[in-house]
């Protein structure tokens, strides 16, 4: 403990200017920084596979005969895509029909509100008449519905995995004429045993990797199966909190890793070195907590040496929602005012962007 003592005061020395005595009144400029929460911490591991987050059977909303296809099974499609069309000559036939009666129907409600307009004819024939022309514009919505339900259009991007029907082929409503794998994102999904689920209150963080791709990829929990299959084993499901590039299909084999948090293994808060500071009055190590009102408080801390990042262990006196001054800290006292300095961007030197 009297080496950290002296690392902290040293270190203490480093980020500060010099030591000098100085006025509540003086605004000084600091940086600062937040504790870091340190958890004892396990890692398990399983092997999963990648998986495509759904697997959509398509068809047309309309009965009809096929008369184009417009993609081959294989394909990778977009959102919106044109995929295959129905022979729509009949349902254009009864639009045009219906177009013509619906006109028709509204030339004569318009001379109907006329009369009705010159008390020439009575209210319930007005009424009759609008309420016909309401229903035959329903009717006409209908089958330009219809119309438009003769093109299938992809609901979501993905790879056409089957195509069921060839053109000229018949179809019903809801047939499904291709199967479609969404792509729009990626999951991994693997078995965990009962021993690991009951832990489940205890998994902190999660990571996938996936063969052939070096790169370890940050994953986020779906899903965890509440009941055991056969084999007595729970279903998870992760999904990429970054979804990667074309290089991951569906059916790749990939390893999960699941962060357990250790049950009361918290070991403490680290922060930096240079924000911990030796109290003069009572030699105690104390860092400077930022308050709402712009003013510096001292916090008397319990040291425990230092990590494996060299950050100092701070096990009493922080709750880890405090805001703690990193930069300037033997120069400052107790309720004085300071000014925050963010911390230039590692992207943005010079803050020219």
């Amino acid at each position: 403990m009297n080496r950290l003592i002296t690392m902290v005061i040293a270190a203490g020395t480093l980020c500060a200017c010099g030591r000098a005595s100085h006025e509540n009144s003086i605004l000084r400029s600091v940086t600062l920084t937040e504790p870091v929460l340190l958890e004892t911490t396990h890692v398990i591991n399983h092997s999963g596979i990648v998986r495509e987050a759904h697997t959509i059977s398509l068809g047309f909303k309309t009965a009809g005969q096929i008369e184009r296809i417009h993609v081959r099974e294989g394909d990778y499609v977009r959102q919106g895509q044109l995929l295959a069309e129905l022979d729509d000559a009949d349902y254009r036939l009864g639009v045009e029909a219906l177009q013509i009666q619906y006109e028709q129907l509204k030339d004569e409600v318009e001379r109907t509100k006329q009369l009705f307009d010159q008390k020439s004819v009575s209210a319930n024939d007005y009424e009759k008449a609008a309420a016909g022309l309401k229903q035959l514009g329903v009717q006409l919505q209908v089958n330009k519905n219809k119309l438009d339900y003769t093109k299938l259009y992809a609901p979501t991007d993905g790879y056409v995995q089957a195509v069921n029907f060839s053109p000229a082929e018949m179809v019903d409503a809801g047939t499904a004429l291709f199967t479609l794998l969404d792509v729009s994102h990626m999951e991994i999904v693997a078995d965990i045993p009962v021993g690991e689920y009951r832990q489940r209150d205890h998994f902190a963080r999660f990571y996938g990797k996936v063969a052939g791709i070096e790169e370890e990829f940050p994953m986020q929990l779906l899903s965890l199966t509440p009941k055991a299959d056969g084999n007595q084993l729970y279903q998870l499901r992760l999904t990429f909190a970054e979804q990667p590039d074309k290089r991951l299909t569906a059916g790749m084999n990939a390893e999960i890793s699941i962060v357990v948090a250790d049950k009361g293994g918290i070991t403490g808060f680290a922060v930096p070195l240079c924000a911990v500071f030796q109290d003069t009055d009572g030699n105690k190590p104390c860092v400077w907590v930022f308050e709402r009102d712009s003013t510096v408080s001292k916090r008397p801390v319990v040291l425990n040496g230092t990590d494996a990042e060299g950050r100092a262990v701070i096990t009493e006196g922080l709750t880890g929602e405090e805001r703690i001054v990193r930069a300037g800290v033997n120069v400052l006292q107790q309720g004085q005012r300071v000014r925050v300095i963010e911390e230039l961007s590692k992207t943005n030197i010079g803050e020219l962007l």
